[in-house]
């Protein structure tokens, strides 16, 4: 089954792309994949990249998204925990 990605929200674009800057720790939310693939030792360029494997792909794409759900997990329970003060 294919994936999409496609936000829900389309104004949420804008804070999730804060949010990826900020876990990945860059300035440019556009070039954080291209950064990661850089720091695995993935060759990755603008444009089509149908020539590299899914696995590579996934070891960009997913170190990514698995840090922004971490993130976005802890400052969950941060909101929950301050609620109930």
């Amino acid at each position: 089954m294919a994936r999409r990605n496609k936000i829900l929200v389309p104004e949420a674009r804008e804070g999730l792309d804060r949010l990826k800057a900020q876990v990945t720790q860059t300035t440019n939310a556009a070039n954080t994949k291209y950064e990661v693939a850089e720091e695995k030792g993935i060759s990755l360029q603008k444009g089509y990249n149908g020539n590299i494997r899914a696995k590579d792909a996934g070891k960009i794409g997913g170190s990514i998204g698995g840090n922004m759900v971490r993130e976005l997990v802890k400052m969950g329970e941060q909101q929950m925990m301050n609620h109930r003060k």
